[in-house]
């Protein structure tokens, strides 16, 4: 397998400000904890080389030597393989455990937001199995996906202001996958695809995956930035926008009805298509969001993600795509070329949740609404020079640091098995060091007891700690 070689420079940028004048810890060791947690993280994939250790050591303003050693640690973990003359590559290890200094809590990732599967889950594979049995007799494949659950969920968006029929609906594996399958249609290598500045990560990586090129619009304090959204398409002429209106992840914001008429102006007048990402909109807590942005678009193409990821069980793997029936038919010829269709089991599970959803989705949404709650009084308690806004929906916090501190903190956290989403994996260029998602949706003893873990590191780093007593001896 051919490997991509990353740039100094971008290394830089990825690695933000990975360097703590206050730790004990060698800089190797700092350095290669902060690569780690880059590898572990996503930011650099397996198979990227890396740049040469005289060049890393002059980009990076450090001796070789420390170079040498943080390479050296990351080969005897698994994570990196050299060849002389060919560089460095990552890889990942087998079986091997993340080295930790201490382990005050068995290991736990705070960086993913996700529930795990509730009881439900086994009813609805348990009614499927059962209702597969007239489907054997066919081969399986369907592009389109199964015609009952395309129903099911063209009442969804019916029901929620947004005239559906089923010859509108493509079911695809994860909203992820509907995302991939439209920029394989839409864009070729070196597109502009206009994102929100924080957004989803695989969303970028999906963007980047297919050679486009991403283009942030900075969201304000509140809302969203329109004028800046307009100047951004006006300039940029991008092949597509992609934009999370119903509870943004990471920031939890719901784009009121104004902002979606206006965004869908700006759109149909730029003839840029929108790639609407509703993978959160079940998880609302204090009222229902408005109609879909679809409902709002007389003149734009708008491109409509779904899935049953967040709403149900991640495991589930199952998305959808709500788009015309001539943009439907365009994505079902360029699918030849990826796969024949979704898991049939799957879809007759996800059939069944729909069909029964008002008998557990309110009472999760009750669920997640006190685990808000009771992770923001943790945090103000253990963590009161953090900043946030209580997100009116989604499964996290968007939390504001006092400084750039997030790249540091998540790594300091891996020591102790704790694996944190820093805020530059949801920016482009390594943005957003200022910032941290912190998920609520585990249960209140484990998220207190991580967040108690987590509470001397952040006391150390951000150098507010008490000082030891020390012996008159």
């Amino acid at each position: 397998m051919s490997s991509r070689r990353l740039g100094s420079q971008s290394l830089l940028r990825l690695l933000g400000h990975w360097q703590q004048s206050a730790s004990r810890a060698p800089l190797w060791r700092q350095l290669a904890d902060a690569l780690r947690l880059l590898i572990l993280d996503g930011r650099l994939a397996q198979d990227t080389r890396l740049p040469g250790e005289r060049e890393l050591a002059s980009t990076l303003a450090v001796s070789r030597t420390t170079i040498v050693s943080a390479l050296a640690q990351l080969r005897d973990e698994g994570y990196l393989e050299s060849r002389h003359g060919s560089g460095s590559r990552v890889t990942l290890p087998g079986s091997r455990p993340i080295p930790t200094l201490s382990t005050p809590c068995a290991s736990l990732d705070l960086s993913t937001a996700a529930l795990s599967a509730g009881p439900e889950i086994h009813q609805a594979y348990t009614h499927a199995l059962a209702a597969i049995a007239p489907h054997l007799a066919h081969t399986g494949y369907n592009q389109l996906g199964l015609l009952a659950l395309r129903e099911a969920i063209a009442e969804r968006y019916t029901a929620r202001g947004l005239p559906t029929n089923p010859d509108e609906v493509m079911i695809v594996n994860g909203a992820v996958s509907g995302l991939a399958l439209v920029l394989r249609m839409l864009t070729g290598p070196g597109d502009r695809v206009v994102v929100d500045h924080p957004t989803y990560p695989l969303a970028i990586a999906a963007i980047q995956g297919a050679s486009c090129r991403p283009v942030g619009v900075s969201m304000p304090q509140t809302g969203w930035d329109i004028d800046g959204f307009a100047a951004t398409l006006a300039q940029t002429a991008p092949r597509l926008a992609y934009l999370m209106p119903d509870f943004h992840n990471p920031t939890g914001r719901c784009m009121d009805s104004a902002t979606r008429a206006a965004i869908t102006a700006i759109a149909a007048r730029t003839r840029t298509s929108l790639v609407v990402d509703e993978t959160m909109v079940d998880l609302w807590y204090e009222a229902p969001p408005p109609p879909p942005l679809a409902a709002f678009a007389t003149q734009a193409t708008v491109i409509t993600l779904g899935s049953a990821g967040k709403s149900f069980w991640g495991g589930l793997r199952l998305g959808w795509i709500r788009a015309s029936t001539r943009t439907i038919a365009a994505l079902t010829q360029t699918r030849d070329t990826l796969d024949l269709g979704s898991p049939l089991l799957e879809q007759l599970a996800t059939l069944w949740l729909m069909q029964n959803q008002q008998t557990f989705l309110p009472a999760r949404r009750q669920m997640l609404a006190q685990r808000r709650d009771h992770c923001a009084a943790l945090m103000r308690e253990h963590f009161p020079a953090w900043h946030f806004q209580p997100p009116s929906g989604g499964l996290s916090f968007w939390v504001e640091l006092p400084e750039m501190l997030a790249t540091q903190f998540a790594v300091r956290a891996e020591s102790i098995g704790i694996h944190l989403g820093a805020g530059t994996r949801f920016g482009l260029s390594g943005a957003f060091d200022r910032y941290l998602r912190m998920p609520f949706s585990l249960e209140h003893i484990e998220l207190e007891r991580a967040l108690i873990s987590l509470k001397p590191l952040w006391l150390a780093l951000n150098g507010t700690e008490r000082p030891a007593k020390r012996s008159v001896v």
